[in-house]
């Protein structure tokens, strides 16, 4: 079996997660915000009631990801993340073409069931195989894709919802996905290293004889058995439930400063600059992780608070709504980079992935819960109420990690997947 070559072909699956995160979450998760003023005004109908729909949406993934595992065992990621990026892009299509609120939400179920596979477990499941090193920075990159995404897909849609409407935008989404996307997964995708005679990239460096590398340094490690009975592993599926539920706040910024009393162009250009934080968080979070996960942390929750903090204080103000969204955007990366990277620091590599799958479906409730529970609060109440939320939510988080990181670095120390005492 051949080593690593100089071009190895877990670039190209990069590629497939990175155009995964760019069109499909960036289209589905980071510029869902942008249309829901536009859609709700024009069906008569409250933004809250239509943020259920993303509710639904993680709702449904929750749901999925109980026996996801299984399926994507069974019948490959190839095959099944092909047939999820084609089932997005025809919700799409059809969403041009909805006319009552039920339809909105049946098109969040679907969505759901498809993100289950592309977003929660697919990605993270390739690049485990794919990667035996850089973990952080590779899950960075990929993670990145969605606000990209997001910066250059709000203020197209912003343009095109205020040129031709937001059924032809939905269409012209739909058609993106189908074109751009599904293709391509199903020509590069390939499940396993082993599959294209390789082994997983770095594996040549990991597998070296010792007198050839450095010693590696000891790793922690946790059995899913031990980690059922420790009560950071809790608090950890907290982390990720406020987390997630805090990152939700990303799709009301451009309803906020609208209500505060700027135009959908300023809310779109605000969407874009929180989508431009988590492109950059993801990236720099990712390689910070590497170093140090306190460090990480530190980064996430403060500049999260820090962005909410200047949202509430500056409301419509352009250019301090810029600054706040930008710096919240890092909280928003926080969730998909540093969550696994934060488990994989408390618990080590061993039983990793049915640890993490735990945490996931956390991720997916906090979603579900907040992304209409926090439309229906700010309808009831105001926006400052539910970004002062948003805010205490991210201080807990950060308690909950800066504990759990203080309580693997007193476990003792064993060798990467023995057994600790």
């Amino acid at each position: 079996m051949r080593t690593n070559p100089a071009f190895h072909y877990g670039h190209l699956i990069v590629l497939c997660c990175f155009l995964i995160m760019l069109v499909i979450v960036g289209l589905v998760m980071s510029c869902a915000g942008i249309f829901y003023k536009p859609v709700s005004d024009d069906l008569g109908i409250d933004v809250g009631q239509l943020g259920v729909y993303m509710s639904l949406n993680f709702l449904s993934s929750t749901l999925m990801l109980a026996v996801a595992g299984r399926i994507l065992e069974r019948v490959g990621a190839r095959r099944l993340l092909t047939l999820a990026s084609a089932a997005i892009g025809v919700t799409f299509l059809l969403m041009s073409r909805f006319d009552a609120l039920w339809q909105f939400y049946a098109a969040g179920i679907l969505f759901g069931v498809s993100l289950a596979f592309l977003l929660y477990l697919g990605i993270p499941t390739l690049l485990n195989r794919w990667f035996k090193t850089r973990m952080g920075l590779f899950i960075g990159i990929c993670s990145a894709g969605s606000g990209l995404g997001g910066v250059v897909f709000n203020p197209l849609a912003g343009w095109l919802i205020a040129t031709c409407g937001w059924r032809t935008t939905y269409l012209l989404f739909g058609l993106a996905i189908l074109l751009l996307v599904t293709p391509v997964l199903g020509l590069l995708l390939r499940d396993r290293p082993e599959e294209m005679g390789l082994r997983a990239y770095g594996a040549a460096d990991t597998e070296a004889p010792a007198a050839d590398r450095p010693a590696p340094a000891p790793e922690t490690s946790v059995s899913y058995a031990a980690a059922l009975r420790m009560p950071i592993f809790y608090g950890l599926i907290v982390f990720a439930f406020l987390m997630n539920a805090t990152a939700t706040l990303n799709i009301f910024i451009p309803a906020y400063v609208q209500t505060a009393g700027s135009s959908v162009a300023h809310a779109s250009f605000v969407a874009s600059a929180a989508m431009t934080g988590v492109t950059v968080g993801k990236i720099l979070l990712g390689w910070i992780n590497d170093r140090s996960p306190r460090a990480g942390v530190s980064a996430t929750i403060g500049l999260g608070l820090a962005g909410l903090l200047l949202l509430l204080a500056t409301g419509a103000h352009l250019l301090g709504a810029l600054a706040g969204a930008f710096c919240f955007g890092w909280a928003y990366a926080g969730v998909t980079v540093q969550t696994p990277m934060l488990v994989r620091a408390v618990f080590g590599p061993k039983d990793y992935a049915t640890i993490y799958a735990n945490v996931s479906m956390s991720i997916a409730i906090g979603g579900a819960l907040a992304a209409g529970g926090w439309g229906l609060l700010a309808d009831a109440t105001s926006y400052g109420l539910v970004f002062t939320t948003g805010a205490v939510f991210l201080l807990i988080s950060g308690l909950l990690a800066f504990r759990a990181l203080r309580t693997a670095a007193r476990r003792p120390q064993t060798a990467a997947g023995g057994r600790e005492r």
